[in-house]
């Protein structure tokens, strides 16, 4: 099978279920973005994380690919796709509850940096945010699977602590934003 049909090249592509719609739509791109949040997942992978952070982030990417395939699926197909477990979203929470035991008390917002993969974990958790506004405007005008949406805002605080946590385990100075007076 070849990796290009030449298909795309008047800028349509097909969603799940066959329907061809503009590479521009809001549905393009929100899975699109989801998408990119995944490739940012694997570079994270690819630094020198802890075992566990590593099977969490594996376990993230399968999640996102659900995810990825249910916002390109035409709403009007009847077909049977991998669904998105409340499990998913429990497993994040759990995640950063474990995290947060061994974490500092928030007390201001801290500059993102400090570590290749800290810097990563930030950038991530921006692109997670975009993913759910662009998913909260396509929710407007199409029916979807309600824990998407439940999935992004807590997999973008999970990201945010886990920069946190891979600061402490870099011995890291996490560096506190103080706004000047």
């Amino acid at each position: 099978m070849k990796i290009y049909t030449k298909k795309g090249d008047s800028g349509t592509t097909q969603l799940i279920g066959g329907r061809r719609v503009p590479k521009s739509s809001l549905k393009i791109e929100a899975y699109g973005t989801v998408d990119e949040l995944n490739s940012y997942l694997g570079f994270l992978r690819d630094h020198d994380l802890a075992k566990a952070q590593t099977e969490q982030i594996i376990q993230i990417q399968n999640d996102l690919f659900v995810i990825g395939a249910l916002l390109a699926k035409d709403p009007d197909a009847k077909m049977a796709l991998p669904e998105l477990n409340e499990k998913a979203i429990t497993d994040l929470e759990n995640w950063i509850d474990e995290m947060d035991e061994t974490l500092e008390p928030m007390r201001n917002f801290v500059l993102p940096g400090g570590h290749p993969a800290v810097s990563i974990c930030h950038i991530s958790r921006c692109v997670c945010r975009r993913a759910e506004r662009i998913t909260v405007d396509l929710s407007a005008s199409e029916t979807l699977d309600e824990k998407i949406l439940g999935y992004l805002n807590r997999l973008s605080d999970y990201l945010f602590t886990l920069g946190r946590k891979i600061a402490l385990d870099k011995n890291v100075a996490e560096i506190p934003w103080i706004p000047s007076k």
